[in-house]
């Protein structure tokens, strides 16, 4: 297992710079959290806050942002930098098709919200930046949300769209990617996944930001990580747990994929912070994976809160954290042979 303390960031070259002083972010994202993640709202409130938030949040420069259906499921696809879609006429599967059919890379990110808020808007920013880095184009399902909608409803839109992704021999180099509950989405996609076709697409990795891996712990358990964590609460996310699926599911892994069989996964990329409430999952699945055999790096990122690494233009940090995906995108997505950056640890985390 690789573990990196924050300071891997400095071997990645150029990356966003930080145009807001962190103490001011770490105030505006507990202000906003505060009247997004309020258990005592309405889930319909949260939601419409939320997206009132993100859906106007400005993109790079060049990003495309396409609607399409994959296996009946809506999506956003989006491009950026060296990967375009594609301008062909067809059927709405067609716009999740990568740019290329030579050496193309797809990447399947699941939006977090706890499975009862977000969108695709959520992701936005990360997946355009992650798309311009990387040459990838990143597919953001909108996935059915509880408690509407509880479990398995998003599991199996989760799986119908990874699965639709793969069987298509154009998406090229799959991996699939979630924040926070998306996480967990992708995570629990890629264990259950069915046999893939001969000469289709392969699952090369998974991207893991503050994954929710675990719903039947207690976040009230560790106070000093309550206090720091600016983003999440336990009453919220417990309010969530109890929308998405009863307490007597909460131990399967499909829910709370931490509990699952992890051999045969393809490599791991976890990130979170040390002030992330949801920490602790991140902790215990690099633990558990790298005994189970599976390739794993996972990067603790100082004095950092839950989600940090989705906003890479807004914070040094974060923009480091993207310029790590991006890396693993190309290192799991290289052809065999080809050489790469060495990637071995740097010591321990002190954070």
């Amino acid at each position: 297992m690789h573990t990196r303390p924050e300071a891997w960031g400095r071997y990645c070259g150029r990356v966003s710079p930080c145009v807001v002083p962190l103490a001011l972010v770490r105030l505006g994202a507990r202000l906003v959290s505060r009247r997004i993640h309020n258990p005592h709202l309405p889930w319909g409130v949260q939601r419409r806050r939320l997206d009132k938030l993100m859906g106007p949040w400005p993109l790079p420069r060049g990003t495309s942002v396409t609607k399409a259906a994959v296996n009946g499921v809506p999506v956003e696809v989006i491009t950026a930098g060296r990967a375009r879609p594609r301008t062909r006429s067809g059927s709405a599967s067609q716009a999740a098709r990568p740019a290329s059919d030579t050496a193309a890379v797809t990447v399947v990110h699941f939006h977090g919200g706890g499975y009862c808020v977000g969108s695709p808007a959520e992701a936005r920013d990360w997946a355009a930046h992650l798309s311009a880095r990387a040459g990838c184009r990143v597919v953001l399902p909108e996935y059915r949300l509880a408690p509407e909608h509880p479990f398995p409803a998003a599991v199996d839109d989760a799986r119908a769209v990874l699965s639709g992704v793969l069987g298509e021999p154009a998406s090229g180099t799959v991996i699939v990617s979630g924040d926070s509950a998306g996480g967990g989405l992708a995570l629990g996609a890629a264990l259950v996944l069915p046999g893939i076709p001969a000469g289709a697409a392969r699952l090369a990795g998974c991207i893991l930001l503050s994954p929710w891996l675990d719903l039947t712990a207690d976040r009230a358990a560790v106070p000093e990580l309550v206090r720091r964590d600016v983003v999440l609460s336990p009453a919220w996310l417990e309010a969530c747990a109890q929308a998405y699926a009863p307490v007597a599911d909460r131990a399967q892994p499909l829910v709370s994929p931490l509990h699952a069989n992890l051999r045969g996964l393809p490599p791991l990329l976890i990130q979170c912070g040390t002030d992330d409430l949801l920490a602790p999952d991140a902790g215990n699945l690099a633990v558990r994976a790298a005994a189970d055999g599976v390739d794993v790096t996972y990067t603790r990122w100082a004095g950092l809160w839950h989600d940090f690494a989705l906003q890479p233009d807004i914070t040094a940090a974060a923009g480091r954290a993207l310029a790590q995906a991006a890396q693993f995108v190309s290192r799991v997505c290289a052809p065999a042979g080809s050489e790469q950056l060495a990637d071995t640890a740097e010591g321990p985390d002190g954070g």
